[in-house]
C-alpha cells in the first residue's frame, strides 16, 4: 500500500484458530497481535477491522464442536480476550464475525432454525441468560462485545447459499444480527476468471457459471441484482443497519475468460469503485476488498488497478451514504 501511494479507510485482519498455533499466541503476551496489528494499521491512517474466524479450526462445517465442552471454552476465552484487546485501544474496532459459519447452522439446524442446533454458551458469565444453542451462540457474541468492548462495532456476514433474502434474514434474526452495527455483505471472494479456467485451482472448483458480472446489468449475474439482494435482506433483518462489502475480489477486467494464478479477470473493483454512488444509495458505508485466496490478484498482481481507481474515487470526493 504504501508503495502504491495507497490510502485505505480499513484494513481488514483475520483471527483464526483455537488452541495451539491459534491467533492469541503468534504474539507475546497473549493476544497482542490485536494490539501491534491496530496499532500498525491506526498509524496508517486507517480503522482496523478484524474478521473472526474460529469456527473453521476443526473444519468448515463441522458443528459436532458447539457441543465440545473443551474446543467452546477455549473458544470463548479467546472471544473474550479479542475484546479485551479491542477494548484496550480506546477506539472504535469493525469486528467481522464468523463468516461462512452461519450458513453452515442454516443448513445443519433442524428446520433451518439456530434455535434448535445445541452449542455450549451460558457457561460464560457475560452470556449466563442466553440458550445454549447456535441461536444464543450468536447473540453472545454481540452480549460480550458489548460488555468488554463497547466501542467495538459488530457485523454479521449471512450466507445467500439457499433461500430467499426473507427466508435468511429470519434465520439471522435469530442468531441476533439485527443487534449488531452493521451488515457484512460478502461480494464475492474469488476472481471470477479463477472459476472459468479449463482446468481451475482447488480453490476455485464446485461451482456453476456464468461468473463474470454483467455491468450493462441486463443479464445475471450482475450489479443491480447483488444490491437487490443485500437490500431486501437488509429490509427482513430490519434495524436499517448500514452495510459493508467485503473480501471483493480485485481482477481486472477483460474480454477473455480466465487467466492465470494471480491475475484472473475480474470487473468488481472498476464497477464498484466508478459507480460507488449506487452502493451509497443502498446504504453502503463501506467496501472492502482483499483476495480470498492464494491465487487471486491482489494489489501486488492488479497492475497498479486499485491504486488507480482508489485514487480517483478519493478526488472524486467519495460517495454520500443514504
Amino acid at each position: 500500500m504504501k508503495s502504491q501511494d495507497i490510502h485505505p479507510d480499513i484494513v481488514d485482519t483475520y483471527l483464526v484458530g483455537v488452541g495451539a498455533g491459534a491467533w492469541p499466541t503468534w504474539n507475546s503476551p497473549e493476544g497482542a497481535y490485536i494490539t501491534y496489528t491496530a496499532q500498525a494499521i491506526q498509524a496508517y491512517g486507517a480503522t482496523p477491522m478484524f474478521t473472526l474466524y474460529q469456527m473453521a479450526t476443526s473444519g468448515e462445517g463441522n458443528l459436532s464442536i458447539l457441543n465440545d465442552a473443551s474446543f467452546m471454552n477455549s473458544y470463548w476465552a479467546q472471544v473474550r480476550l479479542m475484546y479485551q484487546r479491542v477494548a484496550a485501544l480506546g477506539t472504535p474496532v469493525l469486528i467481522n464475525l464468523e463468516p461462512d459459519f452461519w450458513g453452515f447452522v442454516a443448513a445443519q439446524a433442524p428446520d433451518r432454525d439456530a434455535t434448535q442446533l445445541t452449542a455450549l454458551v451460558n457457561s460464560q458469565s457475560e452470556c449466563s441468560g442466553l440458550p445454549n444453542t447456535a441461536a444464543g451462540l450468536g447473540q453472545c457474541l454481540v452480549q460480550m462485545g458489548r460488555q468488554i468492548a463497547p466501542k467495538a462495532l459488530l457485523g454479521f456476514p449471512p450466507a445467500f447459499w439457499s433461500g430467499t433474502a426473507a427466508a435468511i434474514g429470519a434465520q439471522m434474526r435469530a442468531v441476533g444480527a439485527h443487534q449488531a452495527d452493521f451488515i457484512v455483505a460478502q461480494t464475492s471472494d474469488r476472481d471470477a476468471g479463477c472459476w472459468e479456467v479449463p482446468s481451475p485451482p482447488a480453490e476455485c472448483t464446485g461451482r456453476s457459471g456464468p461468473f463474470y458480472w454483467d455491468e450493462s446489468n441486463t443479464t445475471s449475474p450482475n450489479f443491480h441484482e447483488s444490491q437487490r439482494q443485500i437490500s431486501d435482506y437488509r429490509a427482513a433483518l430490519g434495524n436499517g443497519l448500514p452495510i459493508l462489502w467485503w473480501q471483493t475480489p480485485m481482477g481486472v477486467p477483460s474480454d477473455t475468460p480466465g487467466g492465470t494464478d494471480l491475475h484472473y479477470r475480474d470487473n468488481h473493483v472498476d464497477y464498484m469503485l466508478r459507480n460507488a454512488q449506487e452502493y451509497g444509495d443502498t446504504h453502503t458505508f463501506a467496501m472492502v476488498f482483499s483476495p480470498g485466496g492464494s491465487v487471486q490478484t491482489s494489489i501486488s498482481t492488479d497492475g497498479g488497478q486499485f491504486a488507480r481507481l482508489s485514487a480517483q474515487y478519493l478526488a472524486r470526493g467519495g460517495a454520500t451514504l443514504k
